[in-house]
């Protein structure tokens, strides 16, 4: 268990050298060093974490970065391709058709074309396919995709407040059968990056029974994000019981600021991995306790 705390805090810690970094020279042998580990066992913990290799995750997001430049300012194409450490405009044009669909010209001329008609930022009735918007407050919130800003690819989702002193809580999710993961442990990691958060937000996932009733529940309020920070990663792990029937997940934020999210992932864990959650389904006591509230 300490390990894989350790094995994450190390990842996290990676992650955000990497955002921060992103116009320097990134050599993955260089991010195992100061993680202290074997290039090996180095490349096998982030391709476990992340979902791809360190080389590869840093080249989308530089390219994820480069399309927002090329939207959002008038950098010339060659300038963008050299910052973002490619060896020529040519070969960034290659990797930029294949992860965005377009060469750069025709996506800056794309994406500005939208600027202008006002459909490049958040529009509140393009609630993300496949998902849902709840919440107690949901009045005080805009949840809707975001193409100014990316983790990977060309959108993100953001729930922002939009009056001061927002109340409640809003909540992008979604919710599905819980039948492939009965009897085992889930981990839901996503990116998520905070800009002026003054209450709080997370992630979260839920376990139900098929009445309604609550199983298992974690939504990162004992480590919740807050204040502005970059794109990093973070996880809810529970235990899927046998008597469950559905998951389900989102992120959520409480309180005046923005949260963008991307890139969701639920994976079966072993028991290495330790839960983050709430257990309610733990019975009866098998006696009474503290009868004289002395204890």
């Amino acid at each position: 268990m300490a390990n894989e705390e350790t094995h994450r805090s190390t990842m996290n810690q990676t992650l955000g050298y990497i955002e921060q970094h992103l116009t320097q020279l990134l050599r993955p042998d260089d991010l195992a060093r100061g993680g202290l580990f074997s290039k090996r066992h180095f490349d096998r913990l982030f391709l476990a974490a992340v979902g791809r290799t360190a080389a590869n995750y840093i080249r989308d997001r530089r390219l994820a970065r480069a399309a927002a430049e090329l939207a959002h300012t008038r950098k010339g194409i060659l300038a963008i391709a050299l910052d973002y450490h490619f060896q020529s405009q040519e070969a960034f044009t290659r990797a930029f058709k294949k992860a965005h669909g377009l060469t750069p010209g025709r996506y800056r001329a794309y994406a500005q074309s939208l600027v202008t008609k006002g459909t490049m930022g958040m529009n509140r009735k393009e609630v993300p396919q496949g998902w849902t918007v709840t919440g107690n407050r949901v009045e005080d919130y805009e949840v809707a995709l975001d193409k100014r800003e990316a983790h990977l690819g060309s959108a993100a989702a953001r729930i922002q407040s939009v009056k001061r002193g927002a109340e409640g809580f809003a909540t992008l999710m979604q919710m599905f059968s819980s039948e492939r993961y009965a009897g085992k442990r889930v981990r839901l990691t996503a990116f998520a990056k905070a800009e002026d958060i003054r209450g709080w937000a997370g992630l979260w996932m839920r376990i139900d029974r098929k009445n309604g009733d609550m199983l298992q529940f974690d939504n990162m309020q004992n480590r919740p994000i807050h204040g502005t920070c970059g794109w990093n990663q973070y996880a809810v792990v529970l235990d899927v019981s046998e008597s469950s029937h559905a998951i389900a997940f989102g992120a959520l934020l409480c309180g005046e600021g923005k949260l963008w999210v991307d890139n969701f992932r639920i994976e079966e864990v072993d028991e290495r991995t330790p839960t983050t959650g709430e257990n309610t389904e733990e019975g009866m006591p098998a006696e009474p306790a503290n009868l004289d509230f002395e204890g």
